[in-house]
């Protein structure tokens, strides 16, 4: 793939990928070593982090459809290899997540896949979208916590206060209820462990726009110009080619 054409996008819009798509890929191993490898890069390369999960999820049976996706992202790839993390100085420490989930997203088993830094299928299916994004939410406050705690090891201060955005109006309002509904008892365990770091003061759970959500690129393909504007967010800035950040 070495001289392969660059694409401008590392997955299609459409059509979503399936299972039942296309028909068995002859080499089933190639298929895995080559996402295996791509799953490494996605430590530095949070632009292709959706589409990575989305294709190890037929590493069982890959099919040739599946292995033509395999190739436009190292198409995608062979075109940004200069692209890598960029780290400035700040003044400010503050720790800030962002959470968004794709509810009912795979057509396999409807399940909703829940980006924040990574992305994941999660493991039941969720009976509504406030469901799914309360169960992301879940997730990336036990993440904050984890990294809050790490910082103060290694000197840094203990953040006062840790921001996490999620575009759900309804999944932001149960954070802050005090009233539990019967409609969410299905979720109670997130609901009692996000709800505690709240009122510790740990935590703010804040709406934010699905056009200024920097997760939404890790839930779902988008198109060019919002891919770009996406990747852009995360700081991925063309690097030397000798920067770890780099591919």
């Amino acid at each position: 793939m070495f001289t392969s054409k660059p694409c401008a996008t590392p997955m299609p819009t459409a059509p979503t990928l399936s299972k039942a798509m296309g028909s068995s890929h002859p080499q089933p191993e190639q298929y895995r070593q080559v996402l295996g490898a791509l799953q490494y890069l996605t430590l530095t390369r949070l632009d292709i982090a959706f589409p990575v999960n989305k294709l190890a999820q037929f590493m069982h049976s890959p099919t040739d459809i599946h292995w033509q996706e395999v190739k436009r992202l190292l198409r995608y790839l062979r075109g940004t290899t200069s692209l890598g993390l960029t780290f400035t100085q700040r003044s400010s420490i503050k720790l800030q997540a962002f959470s968004d989930s794709d509810w009912a997203g795979c057509p396999d088993d409807r399940r909703s896949t829940g980006g924040y830094l990574s992305s994941k299928k999660q493991p039941t299916v969720a009976r509504s979208s406030t469901e799914s994004e309360y169960k992301t939410i879940g997730n990336v406050t036990t993440e904050i916590m984890w990294l809050g705690s790490l910082l103060h090891e290694i000197g840094f201060p203990r953040a006062l206060l840790a921001q996490l955005w999620c575009d759900n109006i309804g999944a932001v309002y149960l954070t802050a209820n005090p009233i539990f509904h019967g409609r969410t008892k299905h979720v109670e365990l997130e609901y009692h462990f996000v709800r505690e770091q709240v009122k510790l003061g740990r935590l703010t759970v804040k709406f934010i726009s699905s056009a200024d959500q920097l997760a939404d690129g890790l839930t779902k393909p988008l198109g060019t110009r919002l891919f770009h504007r996406f990747r852009d967010k995360f700081r991925l800035h063309p690097t030397p080619t000798s920067a770890c950040g780099g591919v």
